[in-house]
């Protein structure tokens, strides 16, 4: 083999390594010992205990991470206020984490038309959140649309809990 190629196998290689992070998802990996949201070089003791109320299990179980919305609408429900409110009291309680929003759709229209959709829901309880003093550098968002349904059926019931917005925690918020 030539110096070049040998040169060139040499950065591929050192390239495909750098990619791979075995503990990017805590102890154990995914699902492992780590806990939910644990980021490598931060105390993930409690992140998974429901028990503990600065732990995220609490934060999804006890506090609410998500708010659903009616057909075509961003608009937050009076339900979805309170989910958001409690939220935004936890989030400022808890100033180590930080939030990604996430913006989903049901199935019905256009990838574009959904995508956008999800944006907009995803912005608005940004939108509230920091309107109830939460920071916003500790929060960004992102939209599904229709891509990740929790529900797959062409029902009512089914578009109904997939028309949501989910706030994900993680921990070691760069505020």
């Amino acid at each position: 083999m030539t110096l070049a190629a040998k040169s060139l196998l040499l950065i591929a290689v050192l390239g495909l390594a750098a990619c791979n992070n075995p503990d990017r998802y805590g102890a154990g990996g995914a699902g492992g010992a780590g806990g939910a949201g644990g980021a490598g070089g931060i105390d993930t003791t409690g992140l998974g205990d429901p028990n503990n109320p600065t732990s995220i299990a609490y934060f999804n179980q006890t506090v609410g991470d998500r708010v659903l919305f009616a057909v075509d609408q961003s608009t937050i429900s009076p339900e979805g206020r309170g989910i958001l409110t409690a939220q935004a009291s936890w989030l400022n309680q808890n100033t180590g984490y930080a939030a990604i929003i996430e913006g989903h759709a049901d199935e019905q229209g256009t990838r574009e038309y959904n995508l956008a959709l999800g944006a907009r829901r995803a912005a608005a309880v940004q939108n509230f959140l920091i309107s109830q003093g939460v920071a916003a550098n500790r929060l960004r968002t992102i939209s599904y649309g229709k891509e990740r349904p929790l529900e797959v059926c062409s029902e009512e019931a089914c578009y109904a809990k997939n028309r949501r917005a989910v706030t994900v925690l993680s921990a070691g918020a760069g505020a």
